[in-house]
């Protein structure tokens, strides 16, 4: 969570959770949580469309958050590839941009996995607090 600003309060959180039920309920995708076989919460996945006045406009994106010790493991290259396959099956989807800061490595790799396509092009910058975020991005097709 460094690279967006760090790990988000109790009212963040709950405002989080109610921005993902209220995209579910308009577009019928959203994030998904993860869990493992013991039912341990291991953090979310999935696809969402953008929030107004986005960088590069209207999307859908894909992206994952997993608590620590859920690393490494391959968690989120699988939910992310059902997430996926759900975007473009089931929603009908015909694109999804996947971003992530450059220094995030573990994300760049998830990325490489899911078979997306980098695309320079895309990359964005936009303020985030006192500092200036930068994005890379990468491209899911449904022909992928």
């Amino acid at each position: 969570m460094l690279d967006v600003g760090g790990p988000l309060d109790r009212p963040q959180s709950d405002a989080k959770l109610d921005r993902y039920v209220a995209a579910f309920e308009h577009y019928g995708f959203t994030r998904w949580a993860i869990e493992n076989h013991e039912g341990e919460f291991l953090g979310y996945t999935g696809i969402m469309h953008s929030r107004p006045a986005h960088p590069l406009g209207s999307h859908a994106d894909i992206g994952w958050r997993l608590v620590r010790s859920a690393w490494g493991h391959g968690y989120a290259t699988e939910a992310a590839a059902a997430a996926l396959r759900d975007a473009f099956t089931r929603c009908g989807l015909k694109e999804v941009i996947a971003y992530t800061a450059p220094d995030n490595l573990r994300s760049q790799a998830v990325m490489a996995r899911l078979c997306l396509r980098r695309d320079p092009s895309r990359d964005f910058s936009e303020p985030l607090g006192d500092r200036l975020w930068r994005g890379l991005v990468w491209v899911a097709t449904q022909s992928r």
